[in-house]
């Protein structure tokens, strides 16, 4: 399957087509560096024996008999049991060789060959054959859950010739799978194999993310599993919670190991403190211990307080309670122990002001918007007055009838309004609304209160 780095216009996965070296999860899956590619080697001839890459990892020695000239990442059809496969080259080179003797592989007639690179046509039969992948795997889940069978099926590959079909899955115990096999092969009208794998095999196949972040170890590196004892928990000073231990395949995680022989060669400085110190305060016992810093941490038994011990000086408590001396206290051999407090929450305080830094400036934007607002409708208030009351003298009251036109009565010739000047003023409360004016006769509110 096609990382996501690339799309089709109807919104189908394509791959981005960079042969597995675009540093997606999707491309770089046990993908591997060959560092001799540009050296010059001693012999002139080509190791012949390629390694070909299959789904999810699965990786198998073929011998290059035509002499093809490949390229990593080159799709090739190779021999199978019955028929023939599509894979990629994932190495070539003497670094096969190396392989070869790493995994203790033979270099003998057995090893498979390859036929060709593979065309196009064939490309698009082996698309074909994979999307049938993902059903038959849904499918064959139903008729294990029909048959109560004790096992956990997690992948399927079909072979690209579409005549086999591999089943992955994972049991505690022995499977009878008998009635099973004949009835997924009457469904798919293929050679059906069942292929028992171990839970660390099954995350690596499937991937997925750890809780660090990055994809697994097993599925993008990984290949030799070794066994994870919870004695490294122990001697990392790691808090035995199963839960936090545990990886998704639910082992121990892997990365366990990764640290323990500098965990171990640090604890060869660490006394070991089977006994509490005796001093004449009372007994302290040991509560933690910083293995690196060499800082061993005390506390007497009906106090709260922890004491900060340097490792030379706990082992000098001991030869004096082995002599049958005991020393003042732990209070003046206390050590002072620097703990880089405002480092360690630096990126949540940082994240903290940053809200809050946020909060503020949303205030301050608001608060200037709003006097912004008061200033302009002040400023409008007073530089724009009523036209209507300029020669009425002294209204000063906007217009709260809502009215924007000043021509109430829509003349438009001034001159025919000066033979009127002798008359009264209908409008005597200088109302610049006529027909919210309480004396004005047309006033429908006046009417009714006339009658």
């Amino acid at each position: 399957m096609g990382c996501a780095c690339g799309t089709k216009k109807d919104g189908k996965v394509s791959g981005c087509n960079n042969n597995g070296a675009c540093g997606t999860g999707g491309c770089n899956k046990m993908n591997v560096f060959d560092w001799l590619s540009n050296m010059d080697m001693p012999t002139e001839e080509r190791f012949e024996i390629a390694e070909i890459r299959f789904k999810n990892g699965r990786k198998d020695f073929y011998r290059n008999t035509d002499n093809l000239a490949l390229h990593t990442g080159d799709a090739v059809v190779v021999e199978a049991m019955t028929g023939h496969h599509i894979g990629y080259v994932s190495m070539q080179g003497e670094l096969v060789r190396l392989q070869m003797q790493k995994k203790k592989v033979a270099n003998d007639d057995e090893i498979k060959k390859i036929y060709r690179l593979a065309h196009a046509k064939d490309l698009e039969k082996h698309e074909e054959v994979k999307n049938r992948e993902l059903p038959s795997l849904y499918h064959a889940r139903e008729i294990i859950r029909k048959m109560n069978l004790s096992m956990k099926l997690s992948d399927v590959e079909f072979q690209a010739d579409n005549t086999k079909a591999v089943f992955y899955y994972s049991a505690d115990d022995r499977v009878d799978f008998r009635e099973l096999i004949k009835a997924l092969a009457t469904d798919f009208k293929v050679r059906v194999e069942m292929r028992q794998i171990s839970l660390r095999q099954e995350a690596g196949r499937l991937g997925g993310i750890g809780v660090c972040g990055r994809e697994l170890c097993c599925s993008t590196w990984l290949s030799d599993f070794k066994n994870v004892a919870t004695s490294a928990a122990r001697y990392q000073n790691l808090s035995l919670n199963p839960s936090k231990l545990s990886g998704q395949c639910g082992r121990l995680k892997c990365c366990l190991n990764y640290e323990l022989e500098t965990y171990m060669d640090a604890l060869k400085f660490i006394p070991e403190v089977e006994t509490p110190l005796v001093t004449e305060k009372g007994e302290a016992r040991l509560q933690k211990t910083d293995i690196f810093r060499k800082i061993m941490w005390f506390a007497y038994k009906e106090e709260n307080n922890w004491y900060a011990l340097n490792v030379d000086r706990v082992n000098e408590i001991l030869e004096l309670n082995r002599a049958g001396k005991k020393p003042a206290s732990l209070e003046l051999d206390q050590e002072e122990v620097k703990i880089p407090i405002a480092t360690l929450n630096s990126d949540l305080e940082n994240l903290d002001k940053k809200f809050q830094n946020k909060g503020r400036n949303k205030n301050r934007n608001q608060n200037r918007n709003r006097q912004g607002n008061k200033n302009q409708s002040q400023g409008q208030g007073q530089k724009s007055p009523n036209p209507n009351n300029s020669g009425q003298g002294g209204n000063k009251t906007p217009n709260q009838g809502g009215n924007k036109n000043p021509n109430q009565g829509g003349n438009k010739n001034p001159n025919q309004n000066r033979g009127n000047q002798n008359k009264p003023n209908p409008n005597p409360r200088n109302n610049p609304n006529p027909r919210n004016n309480p004396d004005n006769r047309n006033n429908p509110n006046n009417r009714n209160e006339n009658r």
